[in-house]
């Protein structure tokens, strides 16, 4: 089915030779790369890459008191939703031998946070916040500068202070992705890169995966698949529908029904809140394009297209949607109900916001403390152990053909006797 489902297109030759080309950019010429492609991308001429700790400190106390305010309750969700990730150390203690295993966080942890069109003080909160919970020493953010300001929003700036952010570097794009991965004179090479970005910043992300940790996720360009039934509000599962392709022309917005009435409704509502709408034209052409409207035949063959789609965010303003979500297997966050938009998610429920995106929830899912983490296991095995464990491995040893791993397991057997 997946097949035949329209998908945007992300693997044309043309971002990923242009991404490359950066990286090799950035890997060989190091800060004068990110200066140079940071005034030709964002039209910023820098005077330095890393923002002062002290721009950070004034842009936090010159914060709206309600900006704060709702700074403060992300912050707080965030934080108390990503503890609970956190597991204990386990001791699995059996005869002769014994097993501790627990989590250690990487040292250095770089996120990303888009700019361009919008600031993001909310992308800030979903990636640093998961990061210092899990126990990163230094969490880097990296987020383009804007020419309005003349360097990082404010409100961004802000949002580093209250998460807790470490450094903050006014370096966007795939340049930003290369300078954490690599490094330069200004930025440390870190361990894990997270967070999401456009088509140019995943791309990059892929490309340096496995010289620097990358989180699952494939977080590109947004989506969203609204399912709705007669008890849906037809407004409801319009604007949800405007709220991806408000993100940008690469954004993909589908609804779907078992009921055409319903459709026809929601699209009539749709073309009444964009009567009103300062950005009308930009997200019609959106939902021209990546706009997507299916019929299907009732609830189970919904699953059947959602799981196809594996989508980011879906939207269930159906009736028995707790139900109905425990059949889907493939989606990034499920938000049930008609007041819950995916909009709570993104801001202040608790769960991180970044997530597969492009399908891939099919094997991956949200950022979470585990991105940050790596699990270590300290095996201990006493004599007793080894008499009886080591047969067993002998044998699996030699099967393979590899008669050191035999032998280092029968010259201890041979002392014992």
């Amino acid at each position: 089915m997946r097949s035949l489902l329209p998908r945007p297109v992300l693997d044309s030759d043309d971002p990923v030779d242009a991404v490359r080309s950066i990286l090799k950019r950035v890997k060989h010429e190091g800060d004068a790369a990110l200066f140079e492609l940071t005034k030709q991308f964002d039209g910023v001429d820098l005077a330095g890459l890393r923002v002062p700790d002290r721009d950070l400190d004034d842009a936090a106390a010159s914060l709206a008191p309600e900006l704060r305010a709702a700074l403060d309750v992300a912050v707080g969700n965030v934080g108390d939703f990503h503890r609970r990730q956190l597991r204990a150390p386990e001791l699995i203690d059996r005869p002769g031998i014994t097993i501790k295993a627990y989590q250690r966080p990487v040292k250095r942890a770089g996120v990303y946070v888009p700019g361009g069109r919008a600031q993001y003080p909310s992308t800030v909160v979903m990636t640093v916040v998961p990061a210092k919970v899990a126990g990163v020493e230094k969490v880097v953010v990296c987020v383009p500068p804007s020419a309005e300001f003349g360097g990082v929003a404010p409100s961004v700036l802000g949002a580093a202070r209250l998460s807790g952010a470490d450094e903050v570097y006014a370096v966007g794009g795939a340049q930003a992705i290369g300078a954490m991965a690599f490094g330069t004179a200004s930025i440390q090479p870190v361990d894990v890169i997270a967070g999401p970005g456009n088509i140019y910043v995943a791309i990059a992300k892929r490309e340096v995966a496995g010289h620097v940790g990358v989180a699952a996720a494939f977080a590109g360009p947004s989506e969203v698949v609204v399912v709705a039934d007669s008890t849906a509000n037809p407004i409801y599962a319009a604007i949800d529908l405007i709220v991806q392709a408000e993100h940008g022309p690469d954004g993909l917005a589908w609804l779907i029904t078992w009921d055409e009435a319903v459709a026809d409704a929601v699209c009539a509502a749709g073309e009444t809140l964009l009567e009103t709408s300062p950005r009308a034209a930009e997200i019609k052409a959106t939902l021209a394009a990546t706009g997507h409207a299916a019929i299907v035949d009732g609830p189970e063959a919904a699953v059947a297209v959602i799981d196809a789609i594996a989508p980011e965010h879906l939207e269930l303003q159906v009736h028995g949607a707790e139900q109905l979500a425990e059949q889907v297997q493939n989606a990034g966050a499920i938000f049930c109900g008609n007041y819950s938009p995916a909009s709570i998610g993104d801001y202040v429920a608790g769960p991180s916001h970044v997530l597969p995106t492009y399908g891939s929830a099919r094997f991956s899912s949200a950022l979470t403390v585990a991105d940050f983490q790596r699990d270590h296991h300290v095996i201990s095995v006493s004599e007793a152990g080894l008499a009886e464990l080591g047969p067993h491995a002998q044998v699996l040893a030699t099967q393979e053909g590899l008669t050191a791993h035999a032998d280092s397991i029968g010259i201890r057997l041979a002392d014992q006797r």
